[in-house]
Protein backbone atom coordinates (compact mmCIF):
# COMPACT_ATOMS: atom_id res chain seq x y z
CA UNK A 1 0.00 0.00 0.00
CA UNK A 2 1.32 3.82 -0.35
CA UNK A 3 -1.46 5.94 -0.08
CA UNK A 4 -2.06 6.81 3.45
CA UNK A 5 -5.73 9.05 4.30
CA UNK A 6 -9.03 8.43 3.80
CA UNK A 7 -10.61 11.93 2.74
CA UNK A 8 -6.71 13.34 2.07
CA UNK A 9 -5.32 10.98 0.55
CA UNK A 10 -1.09 11.17 0.15
CA UNK A 11 -0.07 8.57 -2.10
CA UNK A 12 3.65 8.37 -2.71
CA UNK A 13 6.56 7.24 -5.47
CA UNK A 14 10.34 6.94 -6.62
CA UNK A 15 12.89 4.95 -5.09
CA UNK A 16 16.08 6.01 -3.30
CA UNK A 17 18.44 6.04 -6.00
CA UNK A 18 15.80 6.51 -9.12
CA UNK A 19 15.04 9.93 -11.15
CA UNK A 20 12.74 11.40 -8.86
CA UNK A 21 10.53 10.61 -6.03
CA UNK A 22 6.90 12.64 -5.12
CA UNK A 23 3.51 12.50 -4.36
CA UNK A 24 0.22 13.27 -5.07
CA UNK A 25 -2.23 14.72 -2.56
CA UNK A 26 -5.92 14.59 -3.13
CA UNK A 27 -8.93 15.77 -1.27
CA UNK A 28 -7.42 19.30 -0.52
CA UNK A 29 -10.48 21.86 -0.57
CA UNK A 30 -10.26 24.20 -3.36
CA UNK A 31 -9.44 27.63 -2.41
CA UNK A 32 -6.15 27.00 -0.61
CA UNK A 33 -3.67 29.57 -0.56
CA UNK A 34 -0.58 27.20 -1.44
CA UNK A 35 2.47 29.08 0.08
CA UNK A 36 5.17 27.51 -1.95
CA UNK A 37 8.25 28.71 0.02
CA UNK A 38 6.62 26.91 2.94
CA UNK A 39 6.45 23.42 1.37
CA UNK A 40 9.91 24.20 0.63
CA UNK A 41 11.33 25.48 3.95
CA UNK A 42 9.54 21.83 5.19
CA UNK A 43 11.78 19.85 2.93
CA UNK A 44 14.98 22.02 3.72
CA UNK A 45 14.07 21.12 7.58
CA UNK A 46 14.62 17.27 6.66
CA UNK A 47 17.09 17.45 3.65
CA UNK A 48 19.94 15.49 4.51
CA UNK A 49 23.67 16.62 4.64
CA UNK A 50 23.31 20.04 6.90
CA UNK A 51 25.71 19.24 10.01
CA UNK A 52 28.02 15.89 10.64
CA UNK A 53 25.07 14.65 12.57
CA UNK A 54 23.33 13.89 9.38
CA UNK A 55 24.26 11.51 6.39
CA UNK A 56 26.78 13.00 3.98
CA UNK A 57 24.58 12.88 1.14
CA UNK A 58 23.32 15.99 0.12
CA UNK A 59 20.53 16.96 -2.04
CA UNK A 60 18.68 20.40 -2.84
CA UNK A 61 15.19 18.67 -2.35
CA UNK A 62 14.01 21.27 -4.75
CA UNK A 63 9.92 20.54 -5.27
CA UNK A 64 8.08 21.43 -8.24
CA UNK A 65 4.66 21.26 -8.08
CA UNK A 66 3.07 19.59 -11.07
CA UNK A 67 -0.97 20.25 -10.70
CA UNK A 68 -3.78 20.80 -8.34
CA UNK A 69 -2.78 24.46 -7.99
CA UNK A 70 -3.74 27.77 -10.01
CA UNK A 71 -2.44 31.12 -9.26
CA UNK A 72 -1.64 30.35 -5.62
CA UNK A 73 -4.68 28.39 -4.77
CA UNK A 74 -5.42 25.20 -4.80
CA UNK A 75 -8.28 24.11 -7.55
CA UNK A 76 -9.71 20.87 -5.26
CA UNK A 77 -8.09 18.32 -7.87
CA UNK A 78 -4.99 16.34 -6.95
CA UNK A 79 -2.43 18.15 -5.99
CA UNK A 80 1.28 16.70 -7.72
CA UNK A 81 4.56 16.94 -6.21
CA UNK A 82 7.68 15.75 -7.57
CA UNK A 83 11.27 15.99 -6.26
CA UNK A 84 14.34 14.79 -8.26
CA UNK A 85 17.48 12.99 -7.35
CA UNK A 86 20.56 14.52 -7.67
CA UNK A 87 23.26 13.09 -6.00
CA UNK A 88 23.26 9.48 -6.31
CA UNK A 89 26.37 7.55 -5.52
CA UNK A 90 24.84 3.78 -6.29
CA UNK A 91 28.19 2.45 -7.31
CA UNK A 92 28.75 2.18 -3.46
CA UNK A 93 25.75 -0.49 -3.20
CA UNK A 94 27.22 -2.57 -5.33
CA UNK A 95 28.93 -5.09 -3.03
CA UNK A 96 25.30 -5.70 -1.36
CA UNK A 97 24.30 -6.49 -4.69
CA UNK A 98 23.14 -10.16 -4.02
CA UNK A 99 23.24 -9.99 0.15
CA UNK A 100 21.20 -8.96 2.53
CA UNK A 101 22.27 -6.03 5.08
CA UNK A 102 21.45 -6.82 8.99
CA UNK A 103 18.62 -4.39 10.07
CA UNK A 104 17.29 -3.34 6.56
CA UNK A 105 14.16 -4.52 4.70
CA UNK A 106 16.48 -6.01 1.85
CA UNK A 107 15.87 -9.78 3.07
CA UNK A 108 11.81 -9.14 3.73
CA UNK A 109 11.59 -7.15 0.28
CA UNK A 110 13.23 -9.80 -1.93
CA UNK A 111 11.56 -13.09 -0.10
CA UNK A 112 8.08 -10.85 -0.80
CA UNK A 113 8.72 -9.72 -4.42
CA UNK A 114 11.32 -11.91 -5.43
CA UNK A 115 13.35 -9.40 -6.55
CA UNK A 116 14.51 -5.46 -4.87
CA UNK A 117 16.01 -2.29 -5.59
CA UNK A 118 19.42 -2.57 -3.38
CA UNK A 119 20.37 0.62 -4.70
CA UNK A 120 20.03 2.59 -1.00
CA UNK A 121 17.22 0.05 -0.31
CA UNK A 122 14.91 1.22 -3.40
CA UNK A 123 11.59 1.75 -2.40
CA UNK A 124 12.37 0.82 1.78
CA UNK A 125 14.58 4.32 1.86
CA UNK A 126 14.06 6.42 3.69
CA UNK A 127 14.28 8.69 1.61
CA UNK A 128 10.85 8.43 0.28
CA UNK A 129 10.09 10.83 3.63
CA UNK A 130 11.01 13.67 1.67
CA UNK A 131 7.82 12.88 -0.08
CA UNK A 132 5.57 12.44 2.55
CA UNK A 133 7.23 16.28 4.31
CA UNK A 134 6.07 17.61 1.12
CA UNK A 135 2.34 16.73 1.44
CA UNK A 136 2.50 17.31 5.26
CA UNK A 137 3.25 20.67 4.48
CA UNK A 138 0.38 21.31 2.82
CA UNK A 139 -1.75 19.68 5.34
CA UNK A 140 -0.19 21.89 7.43
CA UNK A 141 -1.25 25.23 5.76
CA UNK A 142 -4.94 23.32 5.78
CA UNK A 143 -5.06 23.35 9.60
CA UNK A 144 -3.36 26.50 9.73
CA UNK A 145 -6.57 28.00 9.06
CA UNK A 146 -7.82 26.13 11.94
CA UNK A 147 -5.99 27.23 14.46
CA UNK A 148 -4.01 24.26 14.70
CA UNK A 149 -0.04 24.04 15.48
CA UNK A 150 2.11 20.99 15.06
CA UNK A 151 5.88 20.96 16.59
CA UNK A 152 8.11 18.45 17.19
CA UNK A 153 11.50 17.81 18.71
CA UNK A 154 14.12 15.19 20.30
CA UNK A 155 13.60 14.50 23.70
CA UNK A 156 15.91 11.59 24.02
CA UNK A 157 18.56 10.47 22.00
CA UNK A 158 21.08 7.24 22.94
CA UNK A 159 18.89 7.17 26.66
CA UNK A 160 19.98 10.75 26.95
CA UNK A 161 16.43 12.28 28.59
CA UNK A 162 15.68 15.67 28.75
CA UNK A 163 13.59 17.19 30.90
CA UNK A 164 12.57 20.15 29.64
CA UNK A 165 10.32 20.70 26.54
CA UNK A 166 11.15 24.07 24.82
CA UNK A 167 10.13 24.09 21.52
CA UNK A 168 11.49 27.13 20.16
CA UNK A 169 14.75 25.95 21.19
CA UNK A 170 14.49 23.18 19.18
CA UNK A 171 13.77 24.93 16.27
CA UNK A 172 17.53 26.53 16.06
CA UNK A 173 18.89 23.30 17.25
CA UNK A 174 21.09 21.12 14.77
CA UNK A 175 19.49 17.77 16.09
CA UNK A 176 16.13 19.18 16.89
CA UNK A 177 17.00 19.49 21.14
CA UNK A 178 13.82 19.90 23.73
CA UNK A 179 15.84 20.42 26.21
CA UNK A 180 18.95 22.65 25.85
CA UNK A 181 20.89 21.48 29.09
CA UNK A 182 21.64 17.78 27.36
CA UNK A 183 21.65 19.15 23.81
CA UNK A 184 25.51 18.74 24.36
CA UNK A 185 25.75 15.52 25.88
CA UNK A 186 23.17 14.00 22.68
CA UNK A 187 25.12 15.48 20.25
CA UNK A 188 28.07 13.72 21.59
CA UNK A 189 26.48 10.86 21.51
CA UNK A 190 25.89 10.65 17.93
CA UNK A 191 29.12 12.32 17.08
CA UNK A 192 31.00 9.40 19.05
CA UNK A 193 28.59 6.31 17.22
CA UNK A 194 29.76 7.76 14.31
CA UNK A 195 33.40 8.03 14.98
CA UNK A 196 33.00 3.76 16.07
CA UNK A 197 30.96 3.46 12.56
CA UNK A 198 27.98 3.19 14.62
CA UNK A 199 24.53 4.33 15.57
CA UNK A 200 22.22 5.50 17.83
CA UNK A 201 18.50 5.79 18.48
CA UNK A 202 16.46 8.59 19.86
CA UNK A 203 12.83 9.65 21.12
CA UNK A 204 10.42 12.67 18.87
CA UNK A 205 8.16 14.12 20.71
CA UNK A 206 5.50 15.87 18.60
CA UNK A 207 2.74 17.69 19.79
CA UNK A 208 -0.46 19.83 18.27
CA UNK A 209 -2.30 22.47 19.81
CA UNK A 210 -5.59 24.33 18.52
CA UNK A 211 -7.07 20.74 17.85
CA UNK A 212 -10.70 21.33 17.86
CA UNK A 213 -12.99 18.46 19.87
CA UNK A 214 -14.52 15.98 18.00
CA UNK A 215 -11.84 14.83 15.74
CA UNK A 216 -11.87 10.71 15.22
CA UNK A 217 -13.83 7.91 14.06
CA UNK A 218 -14.59 4.82 16.44
CA UNK A 219 -14.25 2.08 16.34
CA UNK A 220 -12.32 1.56 13.73
CA UNK A 221 -10.78 4.74 12.87
CA UNK A 222 -9.80 6.46 16.65
CA UNK A 223 -7.51 9.30 16.05
CA UNK A 224 -4.72 8.22 18.29
CA UNK A 225 -4.96 4.25 16.42
CA UNK A 226 -4.31 6.52 13.32
CA UNK A 227 -1.43 8.42 14.70
CA UNK A 228 0.14 5.34 16.42
CA UNK A 229 -0.24 3.95 12.81
CA UNK A 230 1.26 6.95 11.03
CA UNK A 231 3.84 7.08 13.00
CA UNK A 232 4.93 3.39 12.77
CA UNK A 233 4.36 3.89 9.06
CA UNK A 234 8.04 6.05 9.61
CA UNK A 235 11.29 3.91 8.55
CA UNK A 236 12.76 3.06 11.61
CA UNK A 237 9.99 3.87 13.90
CA UNK A 238 9.65 0.93 16.16
CA UNK A 239 7.19 2.16 19.10
CA UNK A 240 4.73 4.87 19.41
CA UNK A 241 3.17 6.07 22.90
CA UNK A 242 -0.12 8.79 22.94
CA UNK A 243 0.27 11.06 26.00
CA UNK A 244 1.95 9.50 28.92
CA UNK A 245 1.88 6.07 27.01
CA UNK A 246 3.83 3.46 28.99
CA UNK A 247 3.99 5.24 31.79
CA UNK A 248 0.31 5.01 32.51
CA UNK A 249 0.47 1.24 33.03
CA UNK A 250 2.53 2.25 36.28
CA UNK A 251 -0.67 4.39 37.55
CA UNK A 252 -3.58 3.69 39.65
CA UNK A 253 -6.93 5.41 38.20
CA UNK A 254 -7.33 7.87 40.38
CA UNK A 255 -3.50 9.19 39.10
CA UNK A 256 -4.27 8.82 35.44
CA UNK A 257 -7.75 10.14 35.04
CA UNK A 258 -7.70 13.77 33.74
CA UNK A 259 -10.41 15.34 35.89
CA UNK A 260 -12.38 18.01 34.57
CA UNK A 261 -13.64 21.60 35.34
CA UNK A 262 -15.00 24.85 33.72
CA UNK A 263 -11.79 25.72 32.41
CA UNK A 264 -11.15 22.72 31.15
CA UNK A 265 -9.04 19.38 31.89
CA UNK A 266 -6.80 19.65 35.17
CA UNK A 267 -4.40 17.41 33.71
CA UNK A 268 -3.47 16.02 29.95
CA UNK A 269 -2.03 11.70 30.78
CA UNK A 270 -4.45 10.80 27.96
CA UNK A 271 -2.56 12.86 25.41
CA UNK A 272 -5.50 14.82 24.17
CA UNK A 273 -7.65 12.25 22.90
CA UNK A 274 -11.01 9.94 24.55
CA UNK A 275 -12.24 6.77 22.80
CA UNK A 276 -9.80 7.73 20.16
CA UNK A 277 -11.67 11.27 19.68
CA UNK A 278 -10.23 14.71 20.27
CA UNK A 279 -10.69 15.82 23.81
CA UNK A 280 -9.33 19.56 22.84
CA UNK A 281 -6.42 19.42 24.85
CA UNK A 282 -2.79 18.87 23.53
CA UNK A 283 -2.06 16.01 21.44
CA UNK A 284 1.02 14.07 22.38
CA UNK A 285 2.68 11.53 20.89
CA UNK A 286 6.30 9.70 21.20
CA UNK A 287 7.76 7.76 18.51
CA UNK A 288 10.76 5.78 19.13
CA UNK A 289 13.37 5.62 16.09
CA UNK A 290 15.88 2.67 16.50
CA UNK A 291 19.37 2.95 15.62
CA UNK A 292 20.18 2.96 11.76
CA UNK A 293 20.84 0.26 10.79
CA UNK A 294 23.46 1.31 8.20
CA UNK A 295 26.63 1.06 10.34
CA UNK A 296 30.40 0.94 9.00
CA UNK A 297 31.68 -2.71 10.88
CA UNK A 298 31.58 -6.15 9.77
CA UNK A 299 28.48 -7.87 10.06
CA UNK A 300 27.61 -11.58 9.23
CA UNK A 301 24.56 -12.54 6.73
CA UNK A 302 23.29 -14.41 3.84
CA UNK A 303 23.30 -14.09 0.27
CA UNK A 304 20.34 -14.38 -2.00
CA UNK A 305 21.43 -17.48 -3.08
CA UNK A 306 21.69 -18.34 1.28
CA UNK A 307 25.89 -18.63 1.28
CA UNK A 308 27.08 -17.13 4.41
CA UNK A 309 29.40 -14.52 4.18
CA UNK A 310 30.58 -10.72 5.95
CA UNK A 311 28.52 -7.20 5.14
CA UNK A 312 31.16 -4.18 5.04
CA UNK A 313 28.97 -1.36 3.68
CA UNK A 314 29.74 1.75 2.19
CA UNK A 315 27.63 4.77 1.76
CA UNK A 316 26.60 7.42 3.53
CA UNK A 317 24.13 7.18 6.21
CA UNK A 318 22.34 9.09 9.39
CA UNK A 319 24.50 8.01 12.23
CA UNK A 320 20.73 8.97 14.47
CA UNK A 321 18.04 9.17 11.91
CA UNK A 322 15.19 10.50 14.46
CA UNK A 323 16.83 13.85 13.79
CA UNK A 324 15.31 13.95 10.52
CA UNK A 325 12.73 11.83 11.79
CA UNK A 326 11.15 14.77 13.51
CA UNK A 327 10.36 16.83 10.74
CA UNK A 328 8.63 13.49 9.22
CA UNK A 329 6.40 13.25 12.20
CA UNK A 330 5.34 16.48 12.17
CA UNK A 331 4.20 15.98 8.93
CA UNK A 332 2.15 12.40 9.42
CA UNK A 333 0.56 14.22 12.65
CA UNK A 334 -0.58 17.13 10.03
CA UNK A 335 -1.77 14.72 7.28
CA UNK A 336 -3.82 12.27 10.18
CA UNK A 337 -5.24 15.75 11.72
CA UNK A 338 -6.06 17.28 8.31
CA UNK A 339 -7.62 13.93 6.91
CA UNK A 340 -9.54 13.43 10.22
CA UNK A 341 -10.89 17.55 9.94
CA UNK A 342 -12.16 16.27 6.46
CA UNK A 343 -13.79 13.25 7.81
CA UNK A 344 -15.49 14.62 10.96
CA UNK A 345 -17.48 17.28 8.42
CA UNK A 346 -21.12 16.17 7.90
CA UNK A 347 -21.40 13.96 11.37
CA UNK A 348 -23.84 16.07 12.54
CA UNK A 349 -26.95 18.17 10.94
CA UNK A 350 -26.05 21.73 11.58
CA UNK A 351 -22.86 20.84 9.83
CA UNK A 352 -25.24 20.15 6.28
CA UNK A 353 -27.78 22.83 7.21
CA UNK A 354 -24.65 25.07 7.04
CA UNK A 355 -23.62 24.54 3.57
CA UNK A 356 -26.86 23.89 2.07
CA UNK A 357 -29.63 25.74 3.80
Amino acid sequence: MNTFGKKLTLTTFGESHGKAIGCILDGVPAGLPIDEAFIQSELDRRKPGKSRLETGRKEDDKVEILSGVFEGLSTGTPIAMIIFNTNQKSKDYDNVKDLFRPGHADFTYFHKYGLRDYRGGGRSSARETAARVAGGAIAKLMLKELGVEIQSGLCEVDGIKGKVQDFEHAKTSKLYALDPSVEAAQEAAILTAKENHDSVGGVVLTTATGVPVGLGEPLYYKLDAILAEAMMGINAAKAVEIGDGVASTHLKGSQNNDEITLEGFKSNHSGGTLGGISNGDTLIVKTHFKPTPSIFQEQQTITTTNEEVTCNLKGRHDPCVAIRGAVVCEAMMALTLADMALLNMGKKMDHLRSIYQ
